[in-house]
């Protein structure tokens, strides 16, 4: 056979550049969509609103002051605010929350006043009462099986009436005495309630201490394996039971969580007001609460963020100040609460269902 009647190569052509082909499981999402993924980009918004709102109809906000008590405001907000969203994100949520606080503050005050202890005895006992109580609350859910509600809610119940009436018993009165004289109050005092000056304007040391405890909830969430539990066990506790988390380790420990920071503010207030009111913390477990989901969780849990909470109690202490300073009637600040935490699950659910459309 001559070369010419041999067959000439076959030439691969590329084929001509058009449209990539997907089918919907690899397609990029658009970027709009894969921000409002994230929990905390709706609440961050919303805090953006309402500060200019009340820039605009409260000048007082414009001063450094007038700031600085908005963020303390916050700040005693955000603390509890904090192991409160990582508790529904891990799936569940705690309503002894509030009278924990004033539990905490009543066990440092009545010990080191009534045994003439330094304080710092009573402060470290009233960490371990605090923890004790989110372990109860922990250990009655999983050995159970009861929903949190029925077992913080008894948990509240008793909180509340054992405030009330062993103050009344080891007092005489509804409030502590004054532990302003006491030793180791002023080291107590300088390390819970202290401020700092920023450009002449009085900074409460809480503001920093919920700054400092917002970056570590976030890198425990997003950078640790702990935070993949917490998410696991707020998802489906059955699957992430099955592959390998230990979920009642996960849940008790979410809940001693909650007690530390309720210990903590707890403090914060004893140091501040020297005295504790054995009445007080009712109700303000449904602000801690709130504030979450304002933040973006949800309650059916495996889903959230710690810097969402961060925004939504500065939007609480922004409400809550931005009236007084607008000089409107305070008892307002119910309503508006009430408006903002709706608009919050509505806002949610749309972004939850927009994000997760394809």
């Amino acid at each position: 056979m001559s070369k010419a009647q041999q067959a000439e190569p076959a030439v691969n052509t590329p084929p001509a550049p058009g449209p990539r082909q997907t089918d919907g499981r690899t397609a990029r999402r658009p970027l709009a969509l894969r921000l409002l993924a994230r929990p905390e980009v709706g609440v961050f918004l919303g805090a953006v609103a309402v500060l200019v709102f009340f820039l605009f109809a409260a000048p007082p906000v414009r001063d450094g002051s007038s700031m600085a008590n908005i963020l303390y405001q916050s700040s005693t907000i955000g603390i509890m605010a904090l192991p409160v969203a990582l508790l529904m994100i891990g799936g569940e949520f705690d309503l002894s929350a509030g009278v924990a606080v004033v539990t905490s503050a009543l066990t440092a005050s009545m010990l080191s006043y009534q045994l003439t202890l330094n304080v710092w005895v009573g402060v470290v006992v009233a960490l371990v009462v605090s923890l004790a109580v989110g372990m109860f609350n922990g250990w009655m859910l999983v050995k159970t099986g009861l929903p949190s509600f029925l077992v913080t809610l008894g948990t509240f119940l008793i909180l509340q009436g054992v405030n009330l009436a062993v103050t009344k018993l080891v007092t005489g009165n509804v409030a502590t005495d004054d532990i302003s004289d006491m030793d180791g109050f002023d080291q107590a005092q300088a390390l819970f309630a202290s401020s700092f000056d920023v450009g002449g304007v009085q900074v409460k040391i809480t503001v920093v201490w919920w700054l400092v405890f917002a970056a570590l909830a976030t890198w425990v969430l997003l950078r640790t394996k702990y935070g993949n539990w917490v998410f696991a066990v707020g998802g489906n506790k059955e699957s992430a039971r099955a592959v390998g988390v230990p979920v009642t380790f996960t849940k008790i420990s979410l809940f001693m969580l909650v007690g530390f920071g309720a210990w903590f503010v707890g403090m914060h207030n004893l140091f501040s007001f020297n005295t504790v009111q054995s009445g007080e913390g009712v109700g303000q477990e449904l602000i801690y609460i709130a504030a979450a989901v304002i933040g973006g969780c949800l309650l059916t849990g495996g889903y959230g963020s710690a810097i969402g909470p961060v925004f939504g109690a500065f939007m609480f202490g922004m409400v809550q100040q931005g009236i007084v300073y607008a000089g409107w009637n305070p008892d307002w600040f119910k309503a508006f609460l009430g408006v903002m935490l709706l608009g919050a699950v509505l806002i949610n659910l749309w972004v939850q269902r927009t994000a997760t459309r394809r």
